[in-house]
């Protein structure tokens, strides 16, 4: 048969979860700025890798112009 707890117990368990759902809630709260900061960083770097391949692409474009440039001036001189 159930026995009623006494109020003291009921207290404590009431105690005990409402530091539980506090520390649930603070990790919660620290772990949305952590996502944010995260998402922000994601942001960044994203952006300095499209501008990072823009500039991948021209120096592509600027060594294949200099190479064409040596071999027209190699096959002028061996004419």
């Amino acid at each position: 048969m159930d026995q009623p707890q006494p109020a003291g117990q009921l207290r404590r368990v009431d105690s005990a979860l409402s530091r539980l759902e506090s520390i649930v809630d603070e990790r919660l709260t620290a772990e949305r700025v952590r996502a944010d900061e995260l998402a922000a960083r994601l942001a960044r770097l994203e952006g300095q890798y499209e501008e990072l391949k823009k500039v991948a692409t021209d120096v592509e474009g600027r060594l294949e112009r200099a190479m064409e440039y040596i071999r027209s001036l190699l096959a002028a001189d061996q004419q």
